[in-house]
């Protein structure tokens, strides 16, 4: 069914219909990126919003994320350009180089009018989750060191049972809790079903900028495998990343030290200076590794519960775009519930259908990217050409290719207000 179609079901508030007021009670899982956007748009149109993250308080540092295309549009919409600007890593750019050093391409933040390669907008994942948590922390309630154990939805409402022992009635409940989200598992089905393996893993850690990194990404490539190291605001630590192919991935995405292990081993022998980046691993305070995946559903809604972010449709880091999903998803998402007099059936439907073929653009800019890095085997099939006009189409979808309604009929507080309502929960 097309949007077109969904509006004759329901009608987008305009300016000439009196605009109803919320009151609706909405629980967010999850309080990294998509999370908190989605609390922003909530609490402005009119909702009681409350974020529970299992984590005890919001993780620092992380892989840089972009924004870019329509993405920017919603941040200025959020009134955080300032913010997040202020935020940035301030990169300039990007170098591919040789085991010695030596410069193969160069890639500028301002190519494609601040929206290549290197996005105009990056910032550490951690860095963004702080802005938008400040922005919001006035008016929204976070439980953190909590999660959800159980729910039961019904036609009115969802019962929910939190980890902590607190029980509660909320009108709705979005899971924005990620790639391996629990709240997708509890009611949609186990992870297999949704996860799509794209051959592909990526670790990323904080190390001491004794490299002479300024402002400048570096990469060096071998077949099946790279290292990157890219600045950061702090100057005197740096952000390194490793990439090696991977036909399946069988190793706890929360068993830090079977992950290192596996770090070591697929990095033996790489050159350049990944020798020296790994002398770093058992010191530094922030090391991530997992799968490259994405994440493919019919349907993003059962009932009175959605899906967000990359809970909902991850597009892998092999995208650059996991971050714009999450923020324009989270405006959509906020901006059809509302319009919808908060009915489920209606507002869900009305943000799937406005998003499905931009997160299905995204996804596959993941899967050609990750195919580009393929180790070519004799019979392997031509990897993809960027250099055609089909490409450049895809890119523009994948960037720009979703519309940003008004919502002029919908309520709109203009920003979160409110006492602070900021708890923890009991281990």
């Amino acid at each position: 069914m097309s949007v077109d179609d969904l509006g004759q079901e329901c009608t987008i508030l305009t300016g000439e219909q009196e605009p109803r007021v919320s009151g609706a009670r909405v629980l967010v899982a999850g309080a990294s990126i998509a999370g908190p956007a989605l609390a922003h748009w909530l609490r402005r149109r009119g909702a009681e919003v409350t974020v529970v993250e299992r984590a005890p308080e919001l993780r620092p540092g992380g892989q840089a994320v972009d924004a870019r295309g329509v993405a920017k549009e919603v941040i200025h919409r959020m009134g955080l350009d300032a913010a997040v600007r202020a935020a940035r890593t301030e990169t300039a750019g990007a170098y591919t180089v040789d085991a010695d050093g030596n410069v193969l391409e160069t890639f500028h933040a301002d190519d494609d009018g601040g929206d290549g390669f290197i996005a105009e907008i990056e910032i550490l994942r951690g860095d963004l989750s702080r802005v938008l948590y400040d922005d919001t922390r006035a008016g929204v309630e976070y439980l953190f060191g909590d999660r959800i154990a159980e729910l039961t939805q019904d036609a009115d409402g969802v019962d929910v049972s939190f980890a902590s022992g607190d029980r509660r009635r909320f009108d709705l409940v979005v899971g924005a809790d990620g790639l391996h989200s629990a709240l997708r598992a509890m009611v949609f089905g186990p992870h297999e079903r949704f996860l799509r393996h794209l051959g592909h893993v990526l670790a990323f850690y904080s190390v001491p900028n004794e490299f002479g990194l300024d402002r400048w990404l570096l990469e060096y490539q071998e077949p099946g495998r790279s290292a990157l190291l890219r600045p950061i605001q702090d100057a005197t630590r740096a952000m390194a990343m490793f990439y090696f192919a991977a036909a399946d991935f069988d190793v706890d995405y929360r068993d830090v030290e079977a992950q290192k292990r596996l770090l070591r081993e697929q990095m033996a022998g790489l050159g350049w200076l990944t020798p020296d980046i790994l002398a770093h691993l058992d010191d530094t305070p922030d090391f991530y590794l997992d799968q490259v995946a994405q994440v493919v559903m019919d349907r993003w809604s059962i009932g009175r519960v959605g899906l967000l972010g990359d809970a909902a449709f991850s597009s892998s880091p092999m995208s650059g775009q996991g971050t714009g999903l999450a923020l324009v998803g989270a405006y959509l998402l906020a901006g059809e519930l509302a319009a919808a007099g908060w009915d489920p059936a209606a507002g869900f439907a009305r943000y799937e259908a406005r998003m499905r073929s931009f997160v299905e653009a995204n996804q596959e800019i993941g899967r050609l990217n990750a195919r580009s890095r393929e180790v070519a085997g004799p019979d392997a099939e031509p990897g993809p050409d960027f250099a055609g006009e089909w490409f450049t189409e895809l890119l523009e979808r994948a960037i720009n290719g979703v519309e940003l309604p008004d919502y002029s009929g919908v309520p709109d507080t203009g920003a979160p207000s409110g006492p602070a309502i900021i708890s923890s929960a009991r281990p």
